[in-house]
């Protein structure tokens, strides 16, 4: 089949996702860049790959993907042999139910967060505190979940690391670097998972095409 192309953006979080994954399968792909800030996320081809104008998309072949999570899901599906496992057959069952926790639980808060502390400063726009200060609670909320799952196994499907794991890198490594960092050094499971799955040499290939 043919080569794997990935039309994404370094600083998207969303394509941070499908490269990790790619680098933990060690499978070859070319990363075609999208230009977000000349609005090439609306124009096509970008729009034929992803109706809804939004970055990654995948093209394999025949095959055209988006949304990032079914993208990992479909690289790790048909890449079984090759790099890091991520799926855990023994395991199914949780691996399903936790990649739900991240999609459901952990992503609106964290990447609400990212938006009030990280982003809204950078493009001129004035931080709301009340959205800070709820969206914490929020957080915390679910860190704690974390913190008794992960008393109970080194990752949160198992004690293998997996996509569950993976799918919170983005989001995890923008937190580290704002004051919610605080909330996850306060539970010291969810601290050492987080420096154990930020520290994987995928996920410094991902954060050294940010800074290129």
């Amino acid at each position: 089949m043919a080569a794997i192309k990935i039309h994404g953006s370094p600083i998207s979080t969303a394509t941070q996702r499908v490269l990790a994954c790619l680098y933990e399968k060690e499978i070859e792909f070319e990363f075609i860049n999208v230009n977000m800030s000349e609005g090439e996320h609306k124009k096509e081809p970008l729009i034929s790959l992803n109706p809804f104008g939004q970055v990654p998309a995948l093209e394999h072949g025949d095959i055209k993907l988006f949304e990032s999570r079914a993208i990992t899901q479909y690289l790790a599906e048909e890449n079984t042999s090759k790099g890091t496992e991520l799926l855990c057959p023994s395991v199914k069952a949780a691996v399903l139910v936790w990649k739900e926790v991240e999609a459901h639980k952990f992503e609106q808060p964290a990447s609400t967060l990212n938006w009030e502390i990280i982003y809204k400063p950078l493009f001129g726009m004035t931080t709301d505190p009340a959205a800070v200060e709820a969206n914490e609670t929020k957080l915390a909320q679910v860190l704690d979940v974390y913190e008794s799952r992960l008393a109970q196994s080194k990752y949160l499907a198992c004690g293998c690391f997996t996509l569950v794991d993976l799918h919170h890198l983005p989001n995890l490594q923008l937190l580290l670097g704002t004051q919610c960092k605080k909330l996850i050094d306060a539970r010291p499971h969810v601290s050492a998972w987080a420096a154990d799955i930020t520290a994987r040499p995928a996920w410094a290939k991902v954060v050294a095409l940010q800074k290129k």
